[in-house]
């Protein structure tokens, strides 16, 4: 029997989901380094970006020990997306050539718009300690691509929550509970919660059968429309047509996990490291005014 689904759910006191979405695979991240050698797991690698348009990449890190994250990520190129980093514990400093700078701390977010182009640094602003969290890589429309910069800060207390019985979501982006979240995007639409469940809570989203949409556990473990996830696992949610949201249900030791979903854009991805556009021409481009110093 699945342990997961054999609780007696805690309501949220929302409609239920007549047809929640199933889970179409579990994937497991891939353990690398980034940066000056940070190191992290990239649970959405370039082999799922068509799969989960607008979606490019997702890296989560956490550590306390210090060796695996001090030399942070040095100044570096970004063109053509852009980045979500979500901080759950520590402390890192944002400074662009744009002219950005703040500081991420626990409960924070730092949103930036590369567009058409800007060089930035990451770094860490803490010797000991647990550092973790997420980012994500949220691609821009062709037409956007070559947009002005931009940055924002959200500090903790500016990300909305909204909360039902057993249940606490920080909504990032999109909305949740009749909460809207910090940001908005027009093109991608995205939703970006952090889900909070005490044990055998239950939650339910509702999402467009369009959007592309999964689930990273991060703390405990859940199950999704009945399929168990576990710690450290994504579910790759499926896209019926008939759709109308995904239903969650945490185990008994509760669980948090992050739900991300999204419009698909529908165009062509060419990537080079730091740069996504949708040609080859356009991302020789962009190593050329990068080399030439024209990025910001």
């Amino acid at each position: 029997m699945n342990t997961l689904s054999a609780l007696d759910p805690v309501t949220t006191g929302l409609p239920a989901l007549r047809r929640p979405r199933p889970v179409e695979r579990l994937v497991a991240g891939q353990p690398t380094s980034d940066g000056a050698g940070v190191k992290l797991v990239r649970v959405l690698t370039n082999t799922l970006q068509r799969r989960l348009d607008p979606f490019l990449m997702l890296d989560a890190f956490g550590s306390d020990r210090p060796g695996d994250y001090i030399a942070g990520f040095p100044d570096h190129p970004h063109r053509g997306f852009e980045t979500v980093t979500y901080m759950l514990e520590g402390r890192m400093r944002h400074r662009d050539s744009a002219g950005n700078e703040g500081l991420l701390s626990g409960g924070g977010v730092q949103w930036m718009t590369a567009g058409r182009g800007v060089i930035h640094s990451e770094m860490p602003e803490q010797e000991e300690g647990r550092m973790e969290g997420f980012q994500l890589w949220l691609n821009l429309p062709a037409r956007d691509k070559m947009c002005a910069p931009w940055y924002r800060d959200i500090p903790a207390g500016e990300i909305p929550e909204a909360r039902a019985p057993g249940v606490t979501v920080r909504v990032i982006a999109g909305q949740a509970l009749g909460v809207a979240g910090a940001m908005q995007r027009g093109a991608t639409a995205p939703t970006y919660l952090d889900l909070h469940l005490g044990p055998g809570a239950a939650f339910g989203q509702p999402l467009p059968p369009a959007h592309n949409a999964f689930v990273y556990v991060y703390r405990g473990a859940l199950a999704v429309a009945g399929t168990e996830v576990p710690r450290q696992r994504m579910a790759l949610l499926a896209n019926p047509a008939d759709s109308d949201g995904v239903a969650l249900q945490a185990g008994p030791e509760g669980a948090r996990a992050i739900l991300v979903a999204g419009q698909p854009l529908n165009e062509p991805i060419a990537q080079y490291g730091p740069f996504v556009m949708n040609t080859n021409d356009e991302i020789y481009q962009a190593v050329e005014d990068y080399r030439a110093g024209r990025l910001a």
